[in-house]
């Protein structure tokens, strides 16, 4: 009789806490802009938390077909993850269309950032370090973490005019708080959409401002214009979520 409660309590715990981490959702976001492009988002990979295959990436982007990937930060802070990540880049690089990243502040805790910059470019991922480039139809911007103090948000916007949209992408996004001119639309991650859904998870783990006023997921606007932040694929700290589910995200823009 033990082992069959234990052998519950067992199968209770997984299904609470463990199966949100493998259980994908992809979120289709339709927001007109002007540029008629799908972009396929992937934040907070955490590759030494992470609990979604290359395979299941790889399918997810080839049923949505993006016209580019962007990577909006934390891949690992560790440096014998590295190796797990480059499979990662590797499965993503190889879907055939461009693929822009920025930092996260997990990134900056490795002793040699520089190892994991050699990746991306190893595979053609081009990172924006607070700067920005001109693309077909839009100007893209990557912010660099502002957590860390790393972003530079006038840097990011030197040289981008507004005779095109404008896309930013960054990592934390509490940093669009300091933005003044506006955009067209903004990706972000780091706020894991809770990670853990419990009342006060924030009051007890300080996030920034945005998160205190309980904005930590979804699609949002303020003056300068419309921000999405992500769920993200992997988890932090603890390698579990409660009522929050890994996410993928398309953005029809």
């Amino acid at each position: 009789m033990f082992f069959i409660a234990l052998a519950g309590f067992l199968v209770f715990i997984y299904i609470l806490f463990i199966f949100p981490t493998q259980w994908l959702k992809i979120e289709q976001v339709q927001h007109p802009i002007g540029i008629n492009k799908r972009i396929l988002q992937i934040s907070d990979l955490h590759v030494d938390m992470l609990r979604v295959s290359t395979l299941r990436i790889r399918q997810a982007i080839e049923a949505h077909k993006p016209d580019y990937i962007f990577l909006t930060g934390d891949y690992t802070y560790r440096e014998r993850y590295l190796l797990r990540a480059s499979y990662y880049f590797k499965v993503i690089a190889d879907c055939g269309v461009p693929v822009y990243a920025v930092l996260g502040n997990h990134d900056y805790d490795l002793p040699r950032l520089k190892r994991l910059l050699d990746l991306f470019q190893a595979y053609g991922i081009q990172v924006l370090r607070n700067e920005s480039v001109s693309l077909s139809d839009f100007h893209l911007v990557g912010i660099d973490n502002d957590s860390t103090g790393h972003s530079r948000i006038e840097q990011s916007f030197k040289g981008v005019g507004n005779e095109r949209p404008i896309v930013v992408i960054t990592h934390d996004p509490n940093v669009l708080l300091r933005i003044k001119r506006p955009y067209d639309y903004l990706m972000a991650g780091h706020l894991h959409g809770k990670q853990l859904n419990v009342p006060f998870f924030f009051a007890f783990k300080s996030k920034g401002p945005l998160s205190k006023k309980g904005i930590y997921k979804g699609l949002h606007s303020n003056e300068q214009g419309v921000f999405y932040i992500s769920k993200g694929i992997g988890q932090a700290g603890v390698n579990a979520r409660f009522m929050v589910r890994s996410e993928i995200t398309v953005h029809d823009l």
